[in-house]
């Protein structure tokens, strides 16, 4: 498992399409999955599901990503999984860090440190 969670600044729509289109085009293997949205008056959710091919660990790797925002405020989770080939303990994560860094360049684009 690989993890990044941040609070992100911008348009959320557009935030939002960045990350679609940066793991879709990150690699020919990706698909989308699903998604799931929830607006109230003052409160966005946003939630994708991803997966692709890890050549190294020869399986089929996920990411799910969370989009928020709330009183102004955006907050963006992403969680990947499956690229362990273990039984009982996680080895080999190098696929799921790999498909996870296919989006740094947006989280690094909208963070509050980005123009340090």
């Amino acid at each position: 498992m690989a993890k990044i969670e941040c609070e992100l600044y911008g348009n959320f729509d557009e935030i939002l399409s960045k990350f679609h289109n940066a793991v879709m085009d990150g690699s020919a293997s990706a698909s989308f999955e699903d998604s799931s949205y929830f607006e109230t008056s003052d409160m966005r959710c946003a939630v994708r599901s991803y997966e692709r091919y890890s050549v190294f660990g020869q399986n089929r790797v996920s990411l799910t990503f969370t989009l928020a925002q709330s009183e102004g405020r955006i907050f963006f989770s992403a969680i990947t999984a499956g690229g362990s080939q273990a039984v009982f303990f996680k080895f080999n994560t190098v696929g799921e860090e790999t498909f996870l860094n296919t989006i740094e360049w947006v989280v690094k684009s909208y963070s509050k440190d980005r123009n340090q």
